[in-house]
């Protein structure tokens, strides 16, 4: 399963990278965000616990994962592998690219699915990846613009409403494979 979540935000590359690597704001800026911890701290990122809701009109359903985070301001990009919750071993990258004007951000999801016999791969590319996944990123992308670009008044009562963004199948510009770091 792999989900692409696309946004173009009207703010520099380094304003952008800030906030999509301080993941301990996101509570703050991000209605969807319930918490997150640091649970270990790298200089280059370390082992972080997100918990996050995934709307359904009125009703909120709690989302909850643990995963290894990597911070490459060389590349433009944070690297996470989940390692805790329904999600393990899913690889996730942000991507920043300068465009002028701003910034256009991706994140990939790329996740075999859960260990579960026979449905797993149908549950991940049916359900978890298109209702769960790109439902929690796209929201992610929402808001991180609006408080990059200078508009976070009320973002916590306005965090459903979505601007345009594009969802596929692959990524057209090539983001690299997932790497982890082998260095202790």
């Amino acid at each position: 399963m792999r989900t692409v979540d696309s946004l173009r935000m009207k703010a520099p590359v380094e304003r952008v990278f800030r906030a999509a690597m301080d993941v301990e704001q996101w509570p703050a800026l991000l209605s969807h965000y319930r918490w997150v911890r640091m649970l270990e701290r790298r200089p280059d990122g370390g082992l972080v616990e997100m918990a996050a809701w995934r709307p359904f009109g009125r009703f909120n359903y709690p989302t909850w994962w643990v995963s290894e985070m990597w911070i490459d301001p060389g590349e433009g990009a944070v690297r996470y592998r989940h390692v805790r919750g329904l999600t393990a071993g899913m690889d996730v990258v942000w991507r920043l690219d300068p465009i002028e004007g701003g910034t256009e951000v991706t994140i990939v999801h790329d996740w075999q699915g859960p260990r579960w016999p026979l449905v797993g791969r149908a549950a991940a590319s049916l359900v978890i990846g298109p209702v769960f996944i790109h439902g929690i990123a796209s929201r992610t992308l929402a808001g991180i613009a609006r408080h990059v670009e200078g508009g976070n008044e009320g973002m916590r009562e306005r965090g459903n409403d979505l601007p345009p963004f594009r969802q596929g199948g692959e990524v057209g510009r090539g983001v690299p494979p997932f790497r982890p770091s082998t260095e202790p």
